[in-house]
């Protein structure tokens, strides 16, 4: 089995003339990311309906409105779940402008104890998905997918659900190492957001990802959910380093853009700056604040967060 490591390796003005610009504009070339003298530092991205009130409904204008503003990634969690034609057309907006595509989420069911059980049809399909994920992630040009390994069971002794928690994700990553596809296991909150999930602590997944073993099963480290689970942000990101491979953003309390709650993201990322991450930080929340002016304010939470 495979074992090499292939992870680690301003301003807003004139948005509306941009996103005037922007919509109707599929046949006109649109400038690379990388040539964007307002490129952000980090590999920030949005997803779509972050700026659709700017930029558009139309899916390929979000994407080179985000590119426009100097974004150089993109996610979609639901990408698995859009047409072939759409995929297709995102990934070759994504390509002709430079830009990094994101996760989409490859497994996810809250109501059902399947990692951390035995039931063999449950795992089974579960092994099924990550097949169906990978024509997926060769089509739309991703890397990364997330794995959120289910509920846990309150019959079952902690380590036993552990340990079959580890086997199914060894199943998953045989499926993904030849291609060298990587699924992120996500912790989610039980407080205020996901209660009864088996996955809720990094620490926790740090310990799975090493028993696994695989550079196919890693960690997608969500620092909304962290700071709401257990906190200490920067010291457990430090500790959890080499099994990370994914972030995620948004601030608490509301789960905003940077900026509208307590965290501190200019010093999470500069820190991540200063680390050398080079992957996709998805903004996986939602916009404070109604309409254009709530589009723009995000872009303003990124150049502040990003000015270091």
């Amino acid at each position: 089995m495979k074992r090499r490591d292939f992870l680690h390796a301003s301003g807003v003005a004139g948005l509306g003339a941009l996103a005037a610009s922007a919509v109707g504009a599929d046949d006109a070339p649109a400038p690379a990311a990388a040539a964007n003298d307002r490129q952000f530092k980090l590999h920030y991205a949005p997803h779509f309906g972050t700026f659709r009130n700017v930029a558009g409904p139309d899916l390929v204008d979000q994407i080179k409105f985000a590119a426009d503003q100097g974004f150089t990634a993109w996610e979609d969690n639901g990408m698995k779940n859009r047409s072939v034609e759409d995929q297709e057309r995102i990934a070759k907006t994504l390509s002709d402008l430079g830009m990094k595509m994101g996760v989409f989420v490859a497994h996810s069911d809250a109501g059902k104890v399947t990692f951390a059980g035995r039931d063999k049809n449950l795992r089974a399909q579960v092994v099924q998905e990550i097949k169906d994920s990978v024509d997926v992630a060769k089509r739309v040009g991703a890397k990364w997918m997330t794995v959120v390994p289910d509920a846990y069971s309150d019959r079952v002794e902690w380590g036993y659900q552990t340990a079959n928690c580890v086997e199914l994700l060894r199943e998953c990553a045989a499926v993904l190492e030849p291609h060298e596809l990587v699924m992120v296991l996500e912790p989610l909150n039980w407080w205020t957001n996901h209660p009864g999930l088996f996955l809720h602590k990094v620490p926790q997944a740090y310990e799975i990802c090493r028993a696994v073993n695989s550079p196919s099963c890693k960690i997608l480290f969500d620092i909304y959910h962290q700071q709401i689970q257990e906190g200490n942000l920067i010291p457990n990101l430090d500790a959890a380093w080499s099994e990370v491979a994914y972030i995620q953003t948004g601030d608490n309390p509301g789960r905003k853009e940077p900026g509208t709650g307590e965290i501190n993201y200019l010093n999470i990322f500069k820190h991540l700056h200063e680390k050398g991450f080079e992957g996709v930080i998805g903004m996986e929340h939602g916009n404070s604040i109604a309409g254009a002016d709530g589009d723009r304010a995000v872009i303003e939470a990124y150049r502040k967060a990003d000015a270091f």
